[in-house]
């Protein structure tokens, strides 16, 4: 039996005919008729008798009938709950992302979340190879993830939105030689030591095009994966590194330099299941993380930096 079904018997025992049943749910007669035949199947007893022209419930079907008002009285509750749970403001939101997003977002997350009437945020940092990001939207709402411009695109399986396509700089000390070049190209910094990330992880495949503009092997000397260990290693002279342009601190012992001749910039996305987002929490900090993507844009208009080369885009 079904909610459909019980609605019909429901109906049939007031109106005391299958036409005016048919009339009340917008049905027509014989499809009334099919329901309580498919319903009678799955019952023992008979559920109607004819009364002359009329066909009523029986004692059975009137007790069916009697519990079908309690079933809609139930599903009407629990329809009233999701919807209730579908458009709070203030429900829970959990949000993941790699870590020099999680640095960038989390705190313009947080401060734009103030008040009453806000969603509830948990964030947490999830620091995984490219391929590994869309399985993470099983276990959180949001996943700020990473992927480079030529790379593939997310699996159908998630929802994706740009929040950045953020260029990625060659981060040198300050005192460098090369540091007196306002542009690089992948034959100036061939034969420099290098600190890179681990393989599987987004950047190395603009490592590997360095690499090939210059038709040489790089020099990888470092595997770090933690922009905020790779500055300080690279101002200690530990070689040169990829630095995204918007969404590190800056360093004051290092300087930025783009890079020509290779395609050098991250989009930084944000992904989820598709019915994450029926939720009104969820899409108010789909909203938050927009205004915060901008934000960060900004800055580096708003500090004139000479590495800001590439026309910002919107995300």
């Amino acid at each position: 039996m079904n909610e459909r079904q019980l609605q019909i018997l429901r109906e049939l025992g007031e109106l005391g005919s299958v036409t005016a049943t048919a009339e009340a749910l917008l049905m027509t007669p014989s499809a009334v008729s099919q329901q309580l035949r498919l319903l009678q199947r799955s019952i023992p007893v008979p559920l109607t008798e004819r009364d002359g022209r009329r066909l009523v419930l029986t004692d059975a079907g009137q007790a069916l009938a009697g519990a079908a008002i309690e079933v809609e009285t139930a599903l009407a509750r629990a329809r009233h709950t999701i919807e209730e749970f579908v458009d709070q403001p203030d429900a829970d939101v959990s949000v993941a992302a790699f870590h020099s997003a999680a640095a960038a977002f989390f705190p313009l997350l947080l401060l734009g979340q103030d008040g009453p009437g806000r969603p509830q945020l948990s964030l947490a940092d999830e620091d995984v190879a490219q391929d590994h990001f869309p399985r993470l939207t099983r276990d959180y709402d949001l996943v700020l993830a990473h992927r480079l411009d030529h790379a593939p695109p997310w699996p159908a399986t998630v929802t994706a939105g740009t929040l950045l396509r953020e260029p990625l700089d060659i981060a040198l000390p300050a005192g460098h030689p090369l540091a007196a070049k306002r542009r690089l190209t992948p034959r100036d910094v061939a034969d420099q030591p290098w600190i890179t990330v681990h393989d599987g992880f987004p950047l190395m495949a603009t490592i590997d095009a360095i690499s090939t503009a210059a038709n040489r092997r790089l020099n990888i000397v470092h595997r770090i994966n933690e922009f905020a260990v790779v500055a300080e290693v690279v101002a200690a002279g530990g070689g040169l590194a990829l630095m995204p342009r918007w969404t590190t601190r800056p360093h004051p012992a290092l300087i930025l330099r783009p890079l020509s001749g290779v395609h050098t910039r991250r989009h930084i996305d944000v992904l989820h299941r598709p019915e994450r987002a029926a939720r009104r929490a969820v899409r108010l900090v789909l909203t938050e993380l927009h205004r915060a993507a901008e934000t960060i844009q900004s800055r580096d208009v708003s500090a004139g930096s000479d590495v800001n080369e590439t026309p910002a885009e919107e995300a």
